[in-house]
């Protein structure tokens, strides 16, 4: 037992929770927060600022921008600065901010499905062309990201590819290797590589991750890097992120281009991240434990022909598991079957892209038991005759 409980049930119903917004006999496992309360030390930040009962106009706290940088130098390794940070109040709003920064309407954007689906709203909302060189898996269901279709998708009206790692639904952690064979692709081609690294904090024994950043100067002149304490602590609903921006002339113009729409984040959400960040490690590290935990309980469960035809690849980091249904008699829809059939909420694997056809998303970022529950569930449906 560690000092943080992570068994314990917390009742998120009737909470205004996104996730929780179901039925009450649905059990939710799709949207990608977590079911445990924010580490103390976050908590009790917010509770004294909270008690102070003033909410007026803030600066930016003086130790904040420190607070990232040796965050990201002890987590991953990457030397950065603080001029080079800017605070959006999430990933998706910075990764929308840079699009529209550094391509025009008409311009194309790369991506590798399946991929977070709000990567693709990115290209309706800047009025950007959609390429997609959908990632390859092998013969154990592995992904990685395919060299060669990028090389086929790509054309002179492309300007930027769009990065998710640890990638979000697959759980792939990329390698260094892999990872320079996209850095020089995109050196070759003249792109700008805008990285979203929310799971970066979220990575398992066996892997590490690296910042597509941290490969080489030069790289780093042409990356913008998104990461947050939000998937991390569980603080989304707080609304803080960080955007690493090493190149001047693209921060200029990521202000320039602000012009008066592009919010910050708000005192409550400062206070978390950098508190997070400066008292969060050991909260952390024990969260990993569990989730690694967590995730050998799926793998386990579907290794051991609990569902029957279901296949699992284990994920590398994030607490989300991609499992493929494609041999089952819910290979349609399965994320549907099972809310119908077991009281399951999953994401339907098409929501990440046609390369999520016949799989589903299924959130192990949970106490054991609603977890064992939601297996059990889906394998009495699966299996009844």
């Amino acid at each position: 037992m560690t000092a943080f409980d992570f068994d314990a049930l917390i009742n998120r119903r009737h909470t205004d929770s996104v996730k929780w917004h179901h039925p009450d006999d649905v059990l939710p496992m799709w949207v990608a927060d977590v079911d445990f309360a924010a580490p103390p030390a976050v908590i009790e930040a917010l509770q004294q600022r909270l008690a102070h009962g003033v909410f007026g106009y803030h600066f930016e706290s003086p130790t904040l921008r420190e607070t990232v940088v040796a965050w990201v130098a002890e987590r991953y390794g990457w030397e950065i600065e603080p001029e080079w940070l800017l605070f959006p109040p999430d990933v998706m709003r910075g990764m929308n901010w840079a699009a529209q920064t550094v391509a025009r309407p008409g311009e194309a954007l790369l991506l590798q499905s399946p991929v977070y689906r709000p990567l693709f709203d990115m290209v309706r909302n800047g009025d950007f062309v959609l390429q997609d060189a959908p990632m390859v898996a092998d013969a154990q269901g592995r992904y990685s990201l395919e060299m060669t279709a990028l090389a086929a998708a790509v054309t002179p009206e492309t300007r930027v590819l769009l990065l998710c790692n640890p990638q979000n639904p697959t759980g792939r952690v990329f390698s260094r290797r892999q990872l320079q064979h996209v850095a020089e692709f995109c050196l070759r081609h003249d792109l700008t590589i805008l990285s979203d690294e929310i799971h970066a904090d979220l990575v398992y024994s066996e892997a590490r991750h690296t910042p597509i950043a941290s490969l080489h100067p030069d790289i780093a002149q042409r990356t913008i890097t998104f990461i947050a304490p939000s998937k991390t602590f569980n603080l989304a609903g707080l609304k803080a992120a960080v955007g690493i921006i090493p190149n001047a002339e693209l921060r200029r113009q990521m202000k320039h281009n602000q012009r008066g729409l592009i919010a910050t984040v708000n005192v409550l959400g400062m206070v978390a991240m950098e508190t997070a960040y400066a008292q969060g490690e050991p909260w952390l590290d024990a969260l990993r434990a569990y989730l690694q935990a967590n995730r050998d309980t799926v793998m386990d469960f579907v290794a051991a022909g609990q569902l029957p035809g279901v296949r699992m690849t284990r994920p590398e980091g994030t607490f989300l598991a991609w499992l493929d249904f494609r041999n089952t008699r819910w290979a349609d829809a399965p994320a549907k079957h099972i809310q119908d059939e077991a009281k399951v909420a999953l994401m339907e694997g098409t929501w990440f892209g046609d390369a999520g056809q016949g799989f589903v998303r299924l959130n192990f970022g949970c106490p054991r038991s609603l977890l064992q529950d939601g297996l059990q569930r889906i394998r009495a449906a699966l299996t009844a005759a």
